[in-house]
């Protein structure tokens, strides 16, 4: 046989091999993925997988960009484009080698939860309730439409659980907190609360959308856009307390709450 064509058979074998998991199910190798995911991937995606700062929850059954063993693979090893999702070669964390990405996919198999086939609620009742009764279009946004001062919710129930989505409605401080690591928090580090007391006097507080050694942006409540000198300002306070509500069930009822938690696992993100 020609070299070229063992050459062409080899290299066939080896993408083959690729193609599937060589470690799929073996406690071990899920093991060794776990110390590889937090070394690498917990900054982003949190401890335990279950969703960080930047990531969305990789417990999820249904992922938003492929769920087979073989897209999470190419996910991790190669990144997602448009994305904050970056190559692991070189990228993410100490860098990882093929075996080592495969052992992260087992763990996050062995991690993986089921997720309900219909969330309980009525996702067109919970849409009413966003975007009236529950004003929760005043700060968020979905699918284009809605305000700007918290996070964007589109694509939220594909990359987040029910409950942590419900965890961050009813108490939207637990995963703020000041000294918890980035990888813990439920948003990134833009949505901390910022306070700052001008040389004229006035008070600002909102969240921190840029800053650097020099300035700080700020957005108020009102979504009006503030950059100011830091060495000009009386004094600039930044703490992890969320500017969102807690909504107990005497501001937002269990039905209700379920009735919006539905309509968010129903948008998509695009």
């Amino acid at each position: 046989m020609p070299p070229k064509v063992v050459r062409l058979l080899l290299l066939g074998t080896v993408l083959f091999a690729q193609e599937r998991n060589p470690v799929a199910g073996d406690p071990k190798s899920a093991q060794a993925g776990e110390f590889q995911f937090r070394i690498n991937c917990s900054f982003c995606h949190g401890l335990g997988a279950r969703g960080g700062g930047r990531g969305p929850d990789l417990t999820l059954a249904r992922k938003r960009h492929g769920a087979s063993d073989v897209e999470m693979f190419h996910n991790i090893k190669d990144g997602i484009a448009g994305t904050a999702m970056p190559a692991a070669i070189g990228s993410i964390g100490v860098g990882m080698t093929d075996e080592e990405i495969w052992q992260v996919v087992t763990y996050l198999r062995s991690v993986q939860v089921k997720t309900p086939a219909k969330p309980p609620g009525n996702a067109a009742n919970g849409k009413d309730a966003f975007f009236g009764s529950a004003k929760c279009f005043a700060c968020h946004m979905v699918q284009g439409k809605g305000g700007r001062l918290g996070p964007d919710l589109t694509g939220t129930g594909s990359s987040r659980s029910l409950e942590s989505i419900v965890e961050s409605i009813r108490d939207p401080n637990r995963r703020l907190a000041a000294g918890l690591t980035e990888a813990t928090k439920a948003f990134p580090q833009e949505y901390e609360t910022a306070t700052v007391v001008t040389a004229e006097g006035k008070t600002i507080t909102g969240v921190t959308l840029n800053e650097d050694s020099f300035t700080v942006q700020i957005m108020d409540p009102a979504e009006k856009i503030y950059l100011l000198d830091k060495d000009k300002l009386r004094s600039f306070k930044k703490t992890r307390t969320s500017l969102m509500p807690a909504y107990a069930t005497s501001q937002l009822s269990d039905k209700d709450l379920a009735d919006i938690v539905a309509y968010l696992m129903s948008v998509e993100a695009k």
